[in-house]
């Protein structure tokens, strides 16, 4: 069975993107280069990025493309490989990566949603702002540096203390759990 991805020009997606290694620091390590790989990419291949997460070893966005163009492929293996080429050569490289000259930093897969409405992407966004609290990284979104969080607050979508220890309900962006 052959996997079939969304393909919908001009819309917003949320991807979640992993390091092979998940044990990594890499993506927190390197944000300088991994913010200049989106730029890069973003001059021939525009996007907007409306929310981001970048944690130790994956980071979490929603993306939307032009209006004719739903081409996130090509996006992200640019992304990836600036990105690779930007930083030492540290990792473990397996010889099927070395076979097709590779490295070995990313999974070559990655998680894309499309996102259907308003209320998913309200969703989604709160799911990426609210990730390092879920991964115990920090005890409140905004102690967390390299998130749209701050953008949102700057500019008002999003008050300082959303989703303070007293307010959260720990399902943000996913569905409740079965009790």
């Amino acid at each position: 069975m052959q996997y079939r991805r969304a393909n919908t020009p001009g819309a917003s997606y949320f991807f979640t993107v992993n390091l092979a290694n998940r044990r990594s620091k890499l993506l927190t390590t390197y944000t300088e280069e991994l913010r200049s790989a989106f730029k890069q990419t973003q001059k021939n291949h525009p996007f907007v990025i409306e929310a981001i997460v970048i944690l130790p070893e994956h980071l979490h966005c929603i993306l939307t493309f032009p209006e004719n163009d739903a081409d996130f492929a090509t996006r992200w293996r640019l992304i990836k490989s600036t990105f690779s080429r930007a930083i030492p050569k540290t990792e473990r490289i397996s010889q099927s990566r070395l076979q097709k000259s590779e490295r070995g930093i990313w999974q070559r897969r990655y998680w894309e949603h499309l996102i259907r409405d308003e209320n998913d992407f309200e969703k989604h966004v709160n799911y990426i702002h609210f990730n390092p609290v879920k991964h115990r990284h920090v005890s409140a979104p905004v102690e967390w540096p390299h998130s749209s969080i701050h953008r949102a607050i700057r500019e008002g979508i999003t008050p300082s203390n959303w989703a303070a220890e007293n307010e959260i309900d720990g399902n943000f962006g996913e569905p409740p759990s079965s009790k």
